[in-house]
């Protein structure tokens, strides 16, 4: 979760998560996202219902709205890792952070004519999971 110096300097900074119910959070709304926002707390995973008016299917488009003072979003570290080491956006409630991770599949026939390319990128995809 993310959100920009100047969203948390108007409406506050959330300390646990049951404090994003005072905020209007922006959602990804793609078919298959999660409603909820997960959480850990010693040790446990739960999630909370968040709201806002605003929603879109787009990461880049939340990170986006987050960077100009939208709201709170819940994005990707890789989509934000930039923002967040220049300061355009700021992580938060990292101890509540569940590390979750959205599966990736690859489906392919692989034979003996398939490019060098995506064997490699196969590799690569099998040692990113190993990590």
């Amino acid at each position: 979760m993310v959100a920009s110096p100047d969203y948390l300097q108007r409406h506050g900074t959330p300390l646990r998560p049951e404090d994003l119910a005072d905020h209007n959070c922006l959602r990804f709304n793609l078919r298959r996202a999660e409603p909820n926002w997960p959480f850990i707390r010693d040790g446990k995973t739960f999630s909370l219902q968040v709201s806002g008016n605003i929603e879109c299917s787009s990461g880049e488009a939340l990170a986006q709205l987050a960077r100009v003072g939208a709201s709170i979003a819940r994005i990707g570290e890789f989509s934000v890792a930039e923002d967040i080491q220049c300061g355009d956006l700021v992580p938060l409630l990292q101890a509540f952070n569940p590390g979750d991770r959205e599966p990736i599949h690859a489906v392919f026939v692989g034979d003996s004519t398939m490019p060098a390319r995506v064997w490699l990128f196969v590799d690569f995809l099998l040692e990113q999971h190993q990590m």
